[in-house]
């Protein structure tokens, strides 16, 4: 098992704001902080176990072929709307989303639609809009808001296909991004 760079630098971190923790508040506030985080992880651990089997499922559904055929490089708009319409219908938060962006990198999808999945599933995610937009900001202001925002994931996707393109903005392949 390998530790990539950031565990590293979150376990320092975590260090750190525990060492001025326990210096500025003592040992209680240490715990307490330890036992809030126990609780929030509880609370996700479903949702990641989750996202991260849909994110394996979707390696093992779809082959690599399907996946470069409809979101990779040469998809062109087509794969940049397709990816946008996944990520309208996304469903959950980070815990399920990202690591099916991770499992569509390893099979083959590129930047660009993976920047247009995550840009249509932060800012145009369905149930977002049903939940919680419409009911607290009413239909006038949701409409607009939605539309304004609706080609946004394309010209992400776009903007992330050109990025790449440049050395200081190549991707590494997937298993390389680990180390």
């Amino acid at each position: 098992m390998k530790i990539a760079g950031t565990d590293l630098v979150f376990l320092a971190l975590a260090t750190v704001t525990g060492t001025i923790a326990y210096v500025r508040l003592g040992p209680d506030a240490v715990l307490a902080a330890m036992l809030e985080a126990g609780s929030l992880l509880v609370l996700i651990l479903p949702q990641l176990a989750a996202g991260l089997l849909i994110g394996g499922l979707v390696t093992r559904l779809v082959s690599k072929d399907q996946v470069a055929r409809w979101l990779g490089g040469s998809s062109g708009l087509m794969g940049l709307a397709i990816a946008s319409l996944a990520g309208l219908l996304t469903p959950g938060g980070p815990f399920t989303s990202f690591p099916m962006v991770y499992a569509l990198w390893i099979a083959g999808a590129d930047a660009g639609a993976l920047i247009a999945f995550i840009t249509a599933w932060s800012l145009l995610g369905f149930n977002r809009l049903i939940i919680w937009e419409l009911p607290l900001l009413g239909l006038e202001f949701s409409v607009i808001r939605y539309l304004a925002c609706l080609p946004l994931p394309i010209l992400a996707g776009l903007i992330a296909r050109w990025l790449v393109r440049w050395p200081a903005f190549r991707l590494r392949d997937p298993d390389e991004a680990q180390e």
